[in-house]
């Protein structure tokens, strides 16, 4: 997440310059191997914001035994999956 978010800040402050720098950003953004990096980060964030709502949600209380632990675990993986390929799809199509 960290290293993506390097190149998020200087794509975001180049393109401010002018048009030309612009259109240069925007034409990189649309290349495959941005919109790959573009999907590995925002599946990164994702899956930070899941196991993160996981954790608040066990900090109350709720699915600390094995069992349930366990099961929220597995739960967590699928959702991030789901919302991994629906993110492909949202950034490719």
């Amino acid at each position: 997440m960290f290293f993506a978010l390097v190149f998020v800040i200087w794509a975001w402050a180049y393109s401010l310059q002018d048009q030309q720098s612009f259109d240069y950003v925007k034409a990189l953004m649309t290349s495959h191997l941005a919109k790959f990096i573009a999907w590995g980060t925002i599946t990164v964030l994702i899956y930070h914001l899941v196991g993160g709502i996981r954790h608040l949600i066990m900090d109350m209380g709720h699915w600390e035994e094995l069992k349930s632990g366990n099961l929220s675990a597995k739960v967590t993986i699928v959702l991030w999956v789901v919302l991994a390929v629906l993110a492909g799809v949202w950034l490719w199509f």
